[in-house]
């Protein structure tokens, strides 16, 4: 059954709104496959209801300098700073997710260099906010499948 609006009607969410912010934002992968999954761990497992998102392909690569998202990056960091101060943020969750396609199909790394490549980006997106920001609650995270589930682990440096 579909309760999709029609011509001259609406849909109404039951889902009741909530003016409190969280004062946190994420940043991760538009990958739909995935979404649900990480709307999961920032709500249970960080305690992260109503936070900000900025979802787009490879999502915390595009802080990560790499030439081939270089106007992506000016957006988001455009959008980053607009909500560190519009919505007074203190925290920046940043996630990467195994076999993401803009490392496999934009970067053209294969398999075995992507999770590698991931951690390393994830690192240095950790400090690019930090600079941009001025935040010190950055955490990064690396999503990886587990058969039908999806496990998060921290990301930190060596």
């Amino acid at each position: 059954m579909c309760n999709a609006p029609t011509s001259g009607s609406s849909f109404t969410s039951q889902v009741a709104y909530s003016p409190e912010r969280i004062h946190a934002a994420a940043v991760y992968c538009s990958d739909g496959r995935v979404g649900d999954q990480f709307d999961d761990f920032l709500h249970n497992g960080l305690s992260l209801p109503r936070y900000d998102r900025l979802a787009l392909p490879g999502g915390p690569a595009s802080l990560a300098g790499h030439t081939e998202a270089h106007v992506t990056e000016r957006g988001i960091v455009d959008e980053l700073k607009f909500l560190v101060e519009a919505h007074e943020l203190d925290r920046v969750v940043l996630i990467a997710h195994q076999g993401c396609a803009f490392y496999s199909v934009r970067l053209k790394l294969p398999e075995p260099y992507l999770e590698h490549q991931q951690r390393i980006d994830l690192l240095k997106a950790k400090q690019f906010v930090r600079e941009i920001t001025g935040l010190e609650k950055i955490d990064t995270f690396y999503a990886r499948r587990e058969e039908d589930t999806v496990s998060f682990e921290i990301v930190e440096v060596p």
